[in-house]
């Protein structure tokens, strides 16, 4: 066996190895945050991005570009995941996460030029967002959802540079007062209680607040009431039609005699259902399953108003809306289970018939109505409207806030300069890198207003040496201003997620220095590549009893 090659890796798999594969991979993260740099802050742009079917999205939402842009390198596809992350936990700041964790492998490629191991930079990076974190949770301020204003300036700080500037004032208090009726004793706000109902041909300035539900569906029948006035709202999770039978059954029907009392009987059946039903009291009906011809002609003859196959997560809301309880056996339907509103009425919106009800006594799920000129402006609004509620929604459960307009990392960058002084090791110079970086954000709100960033910065940076914790970047007027006066507020957790995410996915790309790619599909190496010299079909290894 001596001198013969042995193959670990299967034909055609690629090994890339040291500081070669470092630098792969940190080009590849910066790359990915250079493409959303420019849509960060009120001023930023946006992106167009076409798939494969033809589909337009234009938005300047961090993740939802990343993630439409499919991405492949895996590395970048770590930065894609920190975007996301901050998707889901706050829904703001998904940009501001990106652009950080590139910033901080920037700064890390230079040390590892100047012959700092990557392991001290992870560790100095660890350290920097740790104190990041102690730092920036001295400047929070504290809000409750008594403090209306400050959650409104929330809310429109959020939606800032998403192309919802001109409405931003009525979106605002749509956000604020649907997160404040669905957010229970606790302060615990569950976004699955907002339904969003997007229709395109009228005004942004159109959209409004339901107390109560949109459902995208008309009534079953014509001859039923178009409006109901102090509804009673059964919401039945199973069909209003006979049942089949449970075993294989026949029934043999000789005369015709027989198969009219046959149909009789089927038609009773059904009546009696729908008797159940309207004996209940109800005199609107939510049923997720089918509604029976049948039974529709005798629903509409009761006056009852009636939609079928409702969404499973609509009927939950409805319950939630209305206090009604889900029915799923039809005969134990009693008056207790009824859901109340003042009003439902179908109505058409936008040339479509949809069903509203409303009046609903302190609704615990609500929706909104989104209008706007064509699709794609509703879709981009519709991702501004969520940030802004998701954000809301935390300032809410958090109660803290700190100011905007990259006051927090300017003021964080400072403090950690004078944390690194005090380290002696070479995990000092890490903190300082890390600090630097804190600062592209301020950096690149400037750029992206077409100001100076060098100027703008120096400018923040003597602001906050005087004690100024809270001076940001006005970026209309090229001004550094208080933010807080200006109403310009983000929730802590904004800020805290996006630099943990971006230094742990910074450190988790740093540690690599060995990429093994296997190439799909390629064979591996048979046995008797491995042992060469053996007669057919004597693939085993020497020594081995064949």
């Amino acid at each position: 066996m001596a001198g013969q090659p042995i193959f670990i890796l299967r034909e055609g798999s690629q090994r890339t190895r040291g500081r070669e594969a470092q630098s792969n991979n940190i080009m590849a993260a910066k790359a990915v945050a250079e493409a959303v740099r420019t849509t960060l802050g009120p001023k930023g742009m946006d992106k167009m991005l076409v798939d494969s079917l033809g589909d337009v999205v234009i938005t300047n939402d961090g993740a939802t570009i990343l993630k439409e842009m499919d991405i492949e390198h895996p590395a970048a596809k770590m930065i894609v995941e920190v975007s996301k992350t901050q998707d889901d936990e706050v829904g703001d700041g998904t940009t501001t996460a990106a652009v950080i964790a590139g910033e901080l492998l920037k700064k890390a490629e230079e040390l590892i030029e100047q012959d700092v191991h990557p392991t001290i930079i992870a560790s100095g990076y660890r350290m920097a967002s740790e104190k990041a974190g102690e730092i920036i949770k001295t400047l929070a301020k504290s809000v409750t959802r008594e403090n209306r204003d400050i959650l409104i300036n929330i809310s429109g700080t959020a939606m800032t540079g998403k192309g919802a500037e001109a409405t931003k004032e009525v979106l605002a208090n749509v956000t604020v007062d649907a997160i404040t009726s669905i957010a229970d004793e606790d302060n615990n706000v569950d976004m699955d209680n907002i339904k969003v109902e997007k229709k395109a041909g009228a005004r942004i300035e159109e959209t409004e607040l339901i107390k109560g539900m949109i459902i995208d569906k008309e009534r079953v029948h014509t001859n039923m009431p178009k409006k109901v006035e102090n509804a009673k709202i059964a919401l039945i999770n199973t069909a209003i039609e006979l049942k089949d039978t449970e075993v294989d059954a026949e029934i043999s029907i000789t005369s015709p005699e027989m198969l009219q009392s046959f149909l009789d009987q089927e038609e009773k059946m059904i009546k009696d259902l729908v008797d159940k039903v309207t004996g209940s009291g109800a005199n609107v009906v939510f049923c997720q399953k089918g509604i029976d011809d049948m039974a529709q002609h005798y629903l509409a003859k009761a006056g009852v108003f009636a939609i079928r196959r409702v969404k499973k997560s609509d009927m939950q809301k409805l319950a939630r809306a209305t206090g009604g309880k889900l029915v799923t056996n039809v005969d134990e339907i009693t008056e207790a289970d009824m859901g109340k509103a003042d009003l439902v009425e179908e109505k058409k919106i936008g040339g479509d018939p949809m069903t509203f009800v409303t009046g609903c006594d302190n609704p615990k799920a609500v929706s909104i109505l989104l209008r706007g000129g064509t699709e794609h402006v509703i879709d981009n609004i519709e991702r501004a409207l969520n940030d802004s509620l998701r954000v809301v929604g935390v300032a809410i459960e958090d109660e803290k806030l700190v100011a905007g307009g990259g006051s927090p990392e300017v003021e964080v960058a400072l403090r950690l300069q004078e944390y690194a002084a005090t380290l002696s090791g070479r995990e000092q110079l890490a903190v300082k890198a890390f600090a630097e970086a804190l600062e592209v954000i301020p950096r690149t709100l400037a750029e992206n207003a077409g100001l100076d960033p060098i100027d703008m910065l120096m400018e923040l940076r003597a602001h906050h040496e005087k004690g100024v914790k809270t001076a940001g970047l006005n970026v209309y007027e090229g001004k550094v201003i208080d933010m807080w006066e200006a109403g310009v507020v983000e929730p802590l957790r904004v800020k805290t997620q996006a630099i943990n995410a971006a230094a742990e996915s910074a450190v988790m790309i740093l540690r690599i220095d060995d990429i093994i790619a296997s190439r799909q599909g390629a064979p591996g190496p048979s046995a008797e590549d491995m042992v060469p010299n053996l007669p057919p079909g004597m693939g085993g290894m020497p020594g081995m009893d064949m």
